[in-house]
């Protein structure tokens, strides 16, 4: 069976998304980013860099969220890989391109405008990441103008690896990107979405 190792809260909430989407069984170690746990030996033999999440999928092993969901996604021949060469190129270009433009800078923002205690928060943080996060919604919003989805005609792992990537972004005022909320909207409307988010408590 299947195992993955981190805390729904924490980038692992993606997988558990991957995996709610596939119907797959599996055993979920709940482990917190930089917890006891992450640092045993047994656990840094899994993933040398201490960091979730991480799957051991009978004996093979992966770490990194938007790999593991690629992976699971193409190996259970899901329709959520595109078939099609270009849309596959397109997947792994957003996912690629979230990693880079909104991953760090959307929690960076969160940390510094909610998450951090009030005397460990940077004002000039929160706002250098804010404006990040605006060029990146600006270029969502330019995508998702032309196209409904991502990476061809239908939802797709680059859609849910993206908004996977973007739950803080549920609480924010989007309304000056409609296409970016509504796209959004879309993709955590579905009940695994809906499973996944809900196990962050």
């Amino acid at each position: 069976m299947l195992r993955l190792y981190g805390s729904a809260r924490s980038r692992a909430v993606r997988v558990l998304w991957m995996l709610n989407e596939l119907g797959l069984n599996y055993e979920h170690k709940d482990y917190a980013p930089r917890s006891a746990e992450t640092k045993t030996p047994e656990y840094r033999a899994l993933n040398a860099n201490s960091r979730v999440p991480t799957i051991d999928d009978d004996g093979f092993i992966l770490s990194e969220s938007m790999a593991i969901n690629m992976y699971l996604a193409k190996k259970h021949k899901s329709v959520l890989y595109p078939a099609d060469p270009k849309n596959e190129a397109l997947a792994w270009q957003w996912c690629l391109w979230e990693t880079d433009r909104l991953d760090r800078q959307i929690v960076d923002h969160a940390r510094h405008t909610n998450d951090l205690p009030a005397n460990e928060r940077d004002p000039k943080i929160a706002a250098a990441m804010w404006d990040q996060c605006v060029q990146s919604f600006g270029v969502l919003e330019g995508a998702l103008s032309k196209n409904e989805w991502l990476a061809g005609p239908a939802f797709s792992v680059a859609d849910l690896n993206v908004a996977g990537a973007l739950f803080r972004a549920l609480v924010l005022d989007l309304s000056k990107w409609p296409k970016t909320q509504a796209w959004l909207k879309r993709c955590y409307d579905r009940p695994a979405a809906k499973k996944a988010l809900a196990m962050r408590g």
